[in-house]
């Protein structure tokens, strides 16, 4: 297997959307950012970053169920450290969504007192929310909003219209469509993108990125890689430490083993890479293997 991943997609949308940002940043008093829990650094868009580093700002680490709980804590307080106030969430369960609202009203709280020394009393804070694709923004939205107003999109990259969605008496959030950077700084980041659903799969060499994801793990989470697939320390062990062949190969072959323990198998007794692969893929992105987080602190 090859060790290079080159990925570079900005679709005409995004770069469309950037403009609209930078012209919506006008109306709001303070940005949401929402980030994958599992890639808190791949998931943050640099260029979204200095854009809004003028306007206060609340970072919400989205999918917090699929990582690893000791790293989520780490990253909370990476976050804070920076002067950034950080919240973990999982909106498809819910957690964390009532702290969210408070903390915006904590960020906010100087600023309405100013405003309502004024006499601008009852004006709704008007947040911003920004995400690159695939990290739960519409059904943060909606589970906010205690109600669909937002569509979600199976796949990564669909972009809709802005709209403004009444949270409750006090905030008011702009939705943005999703938006992706022009160029990944790295292999790393390409490939935390491509584990976790954020580039569109028909891009992507599946049993490359499948394999990668399975290197990560062995080095990573063995013990839950083991779990799920019915494997032991001592095979990978053994593998890892045939001589004469590379790295990559024994990888490879624990790869295809897996494959054969899933059913994986084609005429004559191979193995169907795609389908271990995407199989791979699928699992890691729905946390069947376990929580796990791809950036440590």
């Amino acid at each position: 297997m090859e060790n290079n991943i080159n990925i570079n997609w900005y679709p005409g949308h995004m770069a469309k959307t950037r403009k609209q940002i930078i012209e919506d940043l006008k109306l709001v008093d303070i940005v949401v950012e929402l980030l994958d829990a599992r890639i808190p650094i791949s998931s943050r868009n640099p260029d979204i970053e200095n854009l809004t580093k003028n306007k206060k700002k609340i970072i919400v680490l989205n999918k917090c169920d699929l990582a690893d709980s000791k790293e989520n804590q780490k990253w909370v307080e990476y976050f804070n450290s920076q002067g950034v106030k950080a919240v973990l969430t999982d909106a498809n369960s819910g957690h964390g969504i009532d702290k969210f609202l408070k903390e915006i009203e904590n960020i906010m709280q100087e600023e309405q007192a100013k405003m309502a020394s004024k006499g601008r009393v009852g004006r709704k804070i008007k947040a911003m929310i920004l995400g690159i694709p695939n990290v739960g923004k519409s059904s943060f939205i909606n589970r906010i909003a205690k109600k669909s107003t937002a569509i979600v999109g199976n796949k990564p990259g669909v972009t809709r219209q802005k709209q403004w969605i009444r949270i409750n008496d006090k905030v008011e959030l702009l939705d943005t469509p999703g938006v992706l950077w022009p160029k990944f700084e790295s292999e790393e980041v390409s490939l935390h993108l491509a584990f976790s659903g954020t580039i569109k799969e028909d891009i992507l060499d599946k049993v490359e990125i499948a394999y990668q994801l399975v290197r990560f793990l062995i080095y990573n989470y063995q013990e839950l890689l083991c779990k799920r697939y019915g494997l032991t320390k001592e095979y990978i062990e053994g593998k890892l430490g045939q001589e004469f062949q590379p790295e990559n190969s024994n990888i490879y072959e624990i790869m295809l083993d897996i494959g054969k323990k899933r059913g994986c198998i084609v005429a004559g007794g191979n193995i169907d890479e795609e389908k271990i692969s995407k199989i791979l893929l699928d699992e890691f992105k729905n946390g069947i293997i376990g929580k796990i987080t791809l950036e440590t602190r």
